[in-house]
């Protein structure tokens, strides 16, 4: 891989900034990056969205679900 030197030069500082080596900053911006990078084939998820879609999940108004919530909290017990 090559750099222009301006870009090079902002690289090295940015590093410097953070305490870092140039190897070592270079080296969690690609470990940071391969984090954010989706894992497995899109056509994977739109067939786990799929079946997921075919179930009845219970809902309810969101309003009554908080009051469920708060008074799970205030209740102070372990299921």
């Amino acid at each position: 891989m090559i750099l222009q030197d301006p870009e090079y030069r902002a690289i090295q500082r940015a590093a410097r900034s953070a305490h870092l080596s140039l190897a070592e900053s270079v080296r969690r911006t690609l470990q940071s990056a391969r984090r954010h990078e989706p894992e497995g084939s899109s056509s994977r998820k739109l067939e786990v969205i799929r079946l997921a879609a075919q179930h009845d999940y219970p809902t309810a108004d969101i309003d009554q679900k908080l009051e469920e919530v708060e008074t799970g909290y205030r209740s102070n017990t372990l299921p």
